[in-house]
């Protein structure tokens, strides 16, 4: 058995309503088991096919706010999240993670708000050193997340995050690609939704892709996510010239 916190999750379909639209999402409605066996899993795949879905369920299932937050939080702006977390069923490892976070680009700004409600109950320098020096909501965007990221990852942690490059500049996930790196060699545990070719670059990840209507491992390089950009990074001006043009005779 690994050291990971969360090690499986098996879903019971008989739990979700025969009308509910995840029935029609191909990637997920196949699952019926998804091992953990590594200390960093990303999800990939195009849009709509499934893996923000999946991350929110197996967040709501441990124990996460839909929204994000650690396990202490508990708001709701929006309750938007779907009945899989209700059908999913998660085995643990035989550790228990020191602290865990459930981050989300798409909510971050509701979880950055009550953070700073949270404020009240620590001292005000304390709240300020652990978050570079100043209120979340008067940093970048860029700059809040990378550093409520850097706040509450630590090791032996478990992390779930959903497209964090959303917010972040490729520098600072190349920053947050070290952070991922060096926390997993010191017992932390990772289950990442990512479109980004730098933060699927970390070494040793399992990438788990949502293409062709069913879950399955692929290399880095197979990614498309590092397919398309090394393409157009590569022949730019060619298919720039051919993207264009074809537009322009539409």
């Amino acid at each position: 058995m690994n050291q990971n916190f969360l090690q499986r999750i098996e879903i019971d379909w008989n739990v979700i309503p025969y009308g509910s639209y995840l029935h029609k999402i191909d990637a997920i409605r196949e699952i019926e088991s998804l091992n953990f066996d590594t200390p960093v899993t990303f999800f990939v795949g195009e849009n709509g096919t499934g893996k923000s879905t999946l991350i929110e369920a197996i967040a709501v299932s441990y124990g996460f706010n839909a929204e994000g937050g650690s396990l202490n939080y508990n708001f709701s702006t929006y309750d938007s999240h779907s009945d899989l977390c209700t059908a999913l069923k998660i085995s643990k490892g035989f550790r228990k993670p020191e602290w865990s976070y459930f981050l989300r680009a798409e909510s971050f700004y509701n979880v950055a708000t009550q953070t700073e409600k949270y404020r009240d109950y620590v001292p005000e320098e304390v709240y300020y050193r652990r978050y570079g020096g100043k209120a979340l909501h008067n940093q970048s965007h860029g700059e809040s997340f990378l550093a409520l990221a850097q706040a509450n990852f630590m090791e032996n942690g478990l992390y779930i995050l959903d497209e964090p490059e959303a917010a972040l500049s490729p520098q600072r996930q190349l920053t947050l690609l070290m952070e991922i790196h060096q926390l997993s060699q010191q017992g932390a545990q990772f289950i990442i939704a990512s479109h980004s070719p730098i933060l699927l670059g970390v070494p040793g990840a399992k990438i788990l892709s949502f293409d062709d209507n069913h879950i399955h491992p692929i290399e880095y390089t197979e990614t498309e996510s590092y397919q398309v950009t090394e393409m157009f990074i590569n022949n730019r001006e060619y298919l720039l010239k051919r993207l264009l043009s074809t537009q322009t005779e539409d």
